[in-house]
């Protein structure tokens, strides 16, 4: 058994929309400890929606799209008796954050060929209109929890 649970640290909130979820994204991109080139990513790519998308907030998009990767359900493995199960658990609100945010940046950086404000702003707006690589892993993800439902009693 593990000895304590870690403790959270309460994050501050960015500055221009002073949104805690807009910090996370900004310290997800973040490399190097380039926090300012990569609050110049961020709320470049804000602006970027704000012209595609006049009608609608920054915020509220990419909120939406961060709702519409969050995945409900991953499999995790579970060995038994020599044989490795891949046993189907719930995702915790703070990991299905964690992990939209990591596959909307990880799918940005990968595309090449163009500045990554752009790309971070595509992939945002794929995932708010339920398209795109991100919203992909996590219908990937949900398929092989589902396949793997017969071994559900395995949770521990």
């Amino acid at each position: 058994m593990r000895r304590r649970k870690a403790v959270k640290r309460q994050l501050t909130p960015d500055v221009k929309y002073n949104s805690e979820l807009v910090a996370r994204l900004i310290n997800t991109i973040m490399s190097r400890g380039k926090k300012s080139t990569a609050q110049k990513i961020v709320y470049g790519a804000f602006e970027v929606i704000k012209s595609k998308k006049a009608d609608l907030e920054p915020l509220e998009v990419f909120l939406q799209a961060l709702e519409n990767v969050k995945p409900r359900l991953e499999v995790k493995s579970r060995r038994v008796g020599g044989a490795t199960y891949q046993v189907p658990i719930e995702v915790d609100a703070a990991r299905q954050v964690a992990l939209a945010l990591r596959w909307i940046t990880s799918y940005s950086k990968a595309k090449k060929g163009q500045p990554m404000k752009d790309a971070l702003a595509s992939e945002i707006l794929d995932a708010f209109e339920n398209t795109g690589s991100s919203v992909k892993k996590k219908e990937d993800t949900h398929k092989m929890a589902q396949a793997n439902k017969a071994f559900a009693h395995y949770r521990w």
